[in-house]
């Protein structure tokens, strides 16, 4: 059986086989899977009145926040977004009564994010249909094959520079 990306690399062997195309084939498939995976999640976050902006946000400050919740700063990181972008998200979460900012008591410029006891809810909610939602697109990979591949994606991040500091 062959995929739309191994005809892309028989086109490109018929038109300039002087070239090695052979990169086209993981990218080419990231690509691909990127996009096919990303609507599958819209439509597990959509069922529960959420996108993927407000599910990382919401996702982040339940797995992560220390009793007092995060800077908005702490937030950005971990989203890997603009400090507008995140603002934007708090907004709208803040409307929905999702979370809370408040004045951090040790300084005056900052706030801390927090989950309010309705956001903490809906995102306890929403996780158990995420995962699920993973699951079901990885169920043609073997346990050892999902293994394999994670770990083979976690080297080329690092290769390219996304790893912790």
């Amino acid at each position: 059986m062959t995929d739309h990306v191994d005809r892309v690399l028989e086109q490109w062997a018929e038109r300039r086989p002087d070239l090695d195309v052979s990169p086209m084939a993981v990218i080419g498939r990231l690509k691909r899977l990127s996009s096919l995976i990303s609507a599958e999640l819209r439509r597990t976050f959509a069922e529960h009145g959420l996108d993927s902006a407000s599910f990382d946000v919401l996702a982040t400050l339940r797995r992560s926040a220390p009793a007092h919740g995060l800077t908005p700063a702490q937030l950005m990181r971990s989203a890997m977004v603009t400090s507008g972008a995140i603002t934007q998200r708090l907004d709208r979460l803040e409307a929905r009564g999702l979370v809370v900012r408040t004045p951090s008591e040790t300084d005056g410029r900052s706030v801390r994010v927090e989950l309010t006891e309705e956001g903490r809810a809906l995102i306890d909610r929403a996780l158990p249909d995420h995962l699920a939602t993973e699951t079901r697109l990885l169920a043609a990979l073997p346990p050892e094959g999902r293994d394999a591949l994670a770990a083979a994606l976690r080297d080329l991040l690092l290769s390219l520079g996304d790893g912790e500091k």
